[in-house]
């Protein structure tokens, strides 16, 4: 029985939306509520990890674009509900209007930079209130309750993550005033906005496990008991969900990134030693509503 749960999430480049938020995007796909991905950018900058087609990188064929295109149709095929019920994808003003910006760091490696050879359509250039109009569109056209996007940091610093979070979070505000450019669509609030997050305790457990399995090199061989900078602590959690149900589709939707994702080693080899549920399980901080009681383990719960 569909409901009439509606669930927007605003990623930067393909394959993001896969690692940070798949168990989500497929519970609630299965339960009936229509899910909407706007994804930024094509990741035409991105690192290339299969040897045949390194000749799609953007100093080559620049044709990575329309490869990851391909891929982020298989992975949301995968995520798709029992029904048939697929995630209305869309690319933020159309596919290629905004291009990855890459990624460098500053010469200290405080901060994140775009890629020198970044081009004059790379996102982190976007004009905010343009880029957030296309957005606004969306957001008065699916009405969602719920959304789902980055940091100010973009959880990691990558340039296309916080214009992510910039863009989502000025267009979710743009939506919600009456007399805003009423020919974007009635007038719409979003009830509860969550940033993509890592819950600290989860992430030593996941550590420890795989440390105990002799897979030390997964999660790129972090210390389990050192500092991990990328995670949240436990008690700025607002939601966790248990997507352990969807644990085997959401791996099939990283494994359709091959070009991205290498799931035999390394930064996402946790599954050779875990099992997919190392996967399953996907936190968030809120920053717009209220999580009254604690914890949730539903976006939607008292909406």
């Amino acid at each position: 029985m569909t409901s009439e749960k509606s669930l927007l999430l605003v990623h930067a480049h393909p394959d993001d939306e896969t690692i940070g938020t798949g168990a989500t995007m497929a519970k609630y796909l299965a339960e009936g509520a229509r899910v909407t991905l706007v994804t930024c950018t094509a990741g035409e900058m991105g690192e290339i990890l299969v040897p045949e087609l390194a000749h799609l990188a953007a100093d080559r064929d620049d044709a990575l674009g329309d490869h990851r295109r391909g891929e982020i149709e298989n992975a949301m095929a995968a995520l798709k509900a029992p029904d048939g019920s697929e995630v209305d994808h869309r690319w933020l003003g159309g596919f290629g209007t905004y291009r990855d910006s890459g990624m460098t760091w500053s010469e200290d490696r405080t901060h994140a930079l775009p890629d020198p050879d970044a081009r004059e359509n790379a996102f982190w250039y976007a004009d905010l209130t343009e880029a957030a109009d296309h957005l606004v569109t969306i957001i008065r056209e699916v009405r969602p309750q719920v959304l789902v996007t980055y940091d100010e940091f973009g959880n990691y610093g990558h340039p296309d993550h916080i214009q992510a979070h910039r863009v989502a979070t000025y267009a979710a505000h743009l939506a919600a005033v009456p007399t805003y450019k009423k020919e974007l669509g009635e007038v719409h609030e979003i009830d509860r906005i969550f940033w993509v997050a890592l819950a600290e305790s989860r992430l030593r457990e996941r550590l420890r496990a795989v440390r105990a399995a002799g897979d030390a090199e997964a999660l790129g061989g972090m210390d389990p008991e050192g500092p991990l900078p990328m995670a949240t602590p436990d008690v700025d959690i607002a939601a966790e969900i248990d997507g352990t149900p969807y644990a085997e589709q959401k791996v099939a939707a990283m494994r359709a990134y091959p070009t991205q994702m290498d799931m035999e080693q390394g930064m996402f080899a946790m599954t050779n030693s875990l099992g997919t549920t190392a996967w399953a399980h996907e936190h968030f901080r809120i920053a717009k509503g209220s999580v009254d009681g604690g914890s949730l383990t539903d976006l939607f719960a008292g909406l």
